[in-house]
């Protein structure tokens, strides 16, 4: 399974959520056809699985093994996480009135396409938002009940469920803090770091990687260690999000290019650049700002200049710098965390690429890497 490891969690996961998905047509036919079925179909239909993959690998750090019913156990925990995920998800698109995802229309534009073509009374938008809002809250449930039933000791178990419950606590936290800053704009560049790591970087690096640690009965030490480079990495991996958000290719990203922008979405690169225009005295580069940031028909043209004019303030390079200082701060982290060998470089792995960063690892001395 160390080998690929998306596709045993992907092959868990389809199980496990066919079965939920018959439970709820026998509930409702209606139901199940078109909320259960919707959802089982979004989270398998795509993604990346990662952090389904930093829960495995915390768990083989530490002696997980690669085959059994403890494997298994493994993966549905990863199985949990990609649920879990599919919630974030959907309410984040409702939220950001998203219409793509994963270069498919988002859960709720699907919704509302569905409900236009049978000709039913009513707001079509309202009732896909609304039915996407309960398709989220299915998948909290679901993601719920596949920790609750995993197969496990009692300790063991409180130790999952307090990081289980810390990680949602987290999530709600930071996409609140999120919504908030839009709102009011009064935000610092440190202060939006703490948003990105409420709100994605918490639960998307440091939690799963936690989880599986926990899981495989990591002792406390090590799992500090373990954390601090999960802590970098996933700031970093948000800091990514937030470049690709400005300057992403949409076949790449599968989402509208420059969103984040006619969003008004208030990252950690916006609040460079504009202390940047400050701190220079650049008037005109701070109206370009703000006259682009939350600007809804938001032209192509208007996006690229704003490209440019982050790019002429060195923000953009301020956070790719950034980012390269948190992926070497994570790297020397996991290396005193002394993770098992092989579970060490795909770990690193992990962490480059959830960066985005282009460092390569060096050729592995001895047994060869998982």
């Amino acid at each position: 399974m160390d080998h690929d490891v998306a596709a045993a969690v992907e092959a868990v996961l389809a199980g496990w959520l066919a079965e939920r998905t018959r439970e709820a047509h026998a509930v409702d036919r209606d139901f199940g056809d078109e909320v259960a079925a919707r959802l089982e179909r979004f989270v398998c239909g795509g993604g990346k699985r990662l952090r389904a993959r930093f829960a495995w690998w915390g768990w083989r750090a530490f002696g997980g093994a690669a085959c059994g019913e403890q494997a298994r156990t493994a993966l549905l925990l990863g199985a949990a996480l990609e649920v879990l995920q599919g919630m974030a998800l959907i309410h984040d698109d409702v939220m950001d009135g998203s219409g793509l995802r994963r270069g498919s229309p988002a859960v709720h534009v699907d919704f509302a396409d569905w409900h236009a073509a049978r000709a039913m009374r009513g707001s079509g938008g309202r009732f896909g938002e609304s039915a996407a809002v309960l398709a989220g809250d299915l998948a909290l449930a679901w993601a719920d009940d596949l920790v609750a039933e995993l197969d496990v000791p009692p300790a063991t178990r409180r130790e999952l469920r307090l990081l289980w419950r810390r990680m949602r606590l987290e999530m709600v936290a930071g996409q609140y803090l999120d919504v908030r800053a839009q709102a009011s704009r009064q935000v610092s560049a440190e202060r939006a770091l703490r948003v990105a790591y409420l709100k994605s970087a918490a639960y998307t690096v440091e939690r799963p990687l936690g989880l599986g640690a926990a899981l495989a009965g990591a002792p406390a030490a090590m799992r500090e260690d373990l954390a601090a480079a999960a802590r970098c990495a996933g700031v970093a991996f948000q800091l990514r999000d937030d470049v690709l958000g400005v300057f992403g290719d949409p076949d790449r990203t599968g989402k509208p290019s420059g969103d984040d922008v006619r969003d008004g979405k208030v990252t950690y690169l916006v609040t460079v650049a504009e202390e940047l225009a400050r701190t220079s005295g650049d008037s005109e580069a701070l109206d370009v700002l703000r006259t682009c940031q939350g600007d809804a028909e938001l032209t192509p043209e208007g996006l690229e200049r704003y490209r440019e004019t982050v790019t002429a303030l060195g923000a953009l390079e301020a956070v790719e710098e950034r980012i390269e200082d948190l992926v070497e701060e994570s790297l020397l982290a996991l290396e005193k965390a002394a993770p098992d060998a092989a579970a060490h470089r795909e770990l690193s792995r992990l962490m480059l690429a959830a960066a985005g960063s282009g460092r390569v690892l060096a050729p592995a001395m001895g047994g060869g890497a998982a």
